[in-house]
Order: C-alpha cells, then sequence, then structure tokens
C-alpha cells in the first residue's frame, strides 16, 4: 500500500463506511480522512501521491457503498467545515453544513432559501448533484464556490463554471468543496418559517421519513412526444413508472421499494448494499418492459462488489 502523509487530522486505515450511509450499508475504504482544517486538507492532499484515488462523502444521504468497500482515500469532512456566515443578502455555508440547517439559519436572517429545508444531506453534496425541491434549485441561487483541487490549490469557483444541470455538475476530478456562497431573497422569517414547517408535513405525510433510505432513488424520467422521441419539457414521475410496473413493495431480501412511496428504495432490516443495488436494478428492468423508459438512478453507487 503506498505510503500515505501525515496530516494533523484523523487517518483511518480500512474504516469501514456502513455507520456513515443513511443506508446503513457498505464495505471499508482503504482510508479514511478527517482533516483537521482547510489548511490540513490542503496540504494533505498537495503531498498525496497523485496515484492515490480520493472521494469526498458528504453524510451519506444519497449514496449506496458497495459491499467490498472503496478503493480510495474517503474524506469526510467534520464541525470545522461548518460554519453559515449571513452577510446582507449572501449566504456562506460550509460544505458540512446540513442542508436543512442551512434553510432555518437564512429564514431567521429573513433570507429565503427555503427549498434547501427538506433535501437530506449537506451544502457540498448539494452543490454537488444540484440538488432541488419545490422546483428551485441550488443553480438558482449558488455565486460561487470555495473548494480544494486535488493537487492541494484552493480555488473560488464562480457558479457558472459548474454546468449545473438536473443532478449533475462539472466539478474537477477529486475536487473537495469547502464551502457554498448563496444570494438569497428577502422574506418574513415568521412566514419563510411557516413555509417550512408545512414542508415537513407534506413530506412527512407522503415520503418513508422514518425508514432507511437514501431519498429518491432515480431520477423522474422526461416524457414523449406524439412520435415517440424524448420530450424535454414533459417530466414524469419515477414513482407512477414503478407504481405502473407493479414494483411498488418489491422486496430482495433485506431491501424493499417504499410501499409509501414508491421511488424510495429502503433498507427494511439486514440489507446489504447488493440487495439494495440488485433490486434497484430489478425495478429497472421491470420499467423498461412495462412502458419503455430507462430509469436513471439518482443514488450515487460507489466502490466494489464483494468478491466470493
Amino acid at each position: 500500500m503506498t505510503p500515505l502523509p501525515t496530516p494533523r487530522g484523523a487517518l483511518t486505515p480500512n474504516r469501514p463506511l456502513s455507520d456513515l450511509t443513511w443506508l446503513r450499508v457498505g464495505g471499508p475504504a482503504d482510508w479514511l480522512f478527517q482533516p483537521a482544517d482547510e489548511a490540513d486538507l490542503a496540504t494533505f492532499l498537495a503531498a498525496l501521491d497523485p496515484a492515490v484515488p480520493v472521494f469526498p462523502i458528504g453524510v451519506g444521504s444519497n449514496l449506496i457503498v458497495r459491499d467490498g468497500g472503496i478503493r480510495a482515500v474517503v474524506i469526510r469532512l467534520g464541525r470545522g467545515f461548518n460554519g453559515i456566515v449571513v452577510e446582507g443578502d449572501l449566504v456562506t455555508a460550509g460544505a458540512a453544513a446540513l442542508d436543512a440547517h442551512v434553510a432555518k439559519r437564512a429564514a431567521e436572517a429573513g433570507l429565503d432559501l427555503t427549498f434547501l429545508r427538506t433535501i437530506p444531506g449537506s451544502i457540498g453534496g448539494a452543490v454537488r448533484m444540484n440538488a432541488g425541491c419545490y422546483g428551485s434549485y441550488v443553480s438558482d441561487a449558488l455565486v460561487e464556490i470555495r473548494l480544494v483541487t486535488r493537487i492541494g490549490e484552493v480555488q473560488t469557483v464562480p457558479a457558472a463554471a459548474l454546468n449545473l444541470r438536473y443532478r449533475q455538475s462539472d466539478l474537477p476530478e477529486g475536487a473537495v468543496v469547502l464551502s457554498a456562497t448563496f444570494r438569497a431573497a428577502p422574506g418574513d422569517p415568521a412566514e419563510l418559517e411557516a413555509r417550512m414547517a408545512d414542508q415537513i408535513a407534506k413530506r412527512d405525510a407522503s415520503q418513508p421519513t422514518k425508514d432507511r433510505s437514501a431519498g429518491s432513488t432515480f431520477r423522474n424520467p422526461l416524457g414523449r412526444s406524439s412520435t415517440g422521441t424524448a420530450d424535454d419539457t414533459h417530466e414524469l414521475k419515477a414513482w407512477k413508472v414503478i407504481d405502473d410496473a407493479g414494483m411498488r413493495g418489491a422486496r430482495l431480501g433485506g431491501a424493499q421499494m417504499s410501499p409509501m412511496h414508491s421511488n424510495f428504495l429502503i433498507n427494511a432490516g439486514g440489507a446489504t448494499a447488493a440487495d439494495l443495488e440488485n433490486l434497484g436494478e430489478d425495478v429497472r428492468k421491470k420499467v423498461f418492459l412495462s412502458s419503455g423508459i430507462t430509469l436513471e438512478w439518482e443514488i450515487m453507487r460507489v466502490g466494489e462488489f464483494l468478491q466470493d
């Protein structure tokens, strides 16, 4: 194994990742690095052999780590990276700040980032995935981000350079997001708080928030025009095509498509990463046979399959 630099933060070999993901599955990372601060992270990456891959994770809310684990240095930012600062109409949040906390802090200051309130996860992941809810996306409010590149250079990158689009961005390979700055519209704090409370109530009434899930499993597919070609203006609902294929509540091992919301893949008890991913692939096959639609994963799946 390639020798690694010695950082000030915690560097743990063969660290199981299952307890760091919402689905509670997955094998070990070769190394888990939890940097002490920004300088520690930048110095570590600058000294790390360029041949060693790195993989940043947030709070694991949109992630399946496969049972064989990840052959990389997994980087997880902690408390030193979760600050939230409000200046005028700008909100700057550390990459480890939870989306919900950013929404609430902004609302207290009379700024509207309420769309973040029900998005699971942290700001770094929200930027990477251009997260959105209720018709608003990170791209609508993002001004710029700060990141550290794979070779340890700290850079400020304008939002326009990230090519933010539906659940995707063009972050440099191996880069770690440090913070993000948003420009938010003004709003009455009480009204913003009431709106977020309503959003939470609606979410809890329609989604399995008490179960172990990773949020929406598949992206909403595009519809079809009358000629049978893809229609970018007509978005279908993934849950509806899953229902139509008869896969609501389907099970495989400890994995299940939630009976409450069929686009939520849940660990119903004792699931392996293979159970979850294989059930998702079964759903994709059944939906294709039923409707001709190919569902695309929204949950990120990383790592290696467990070898027999």
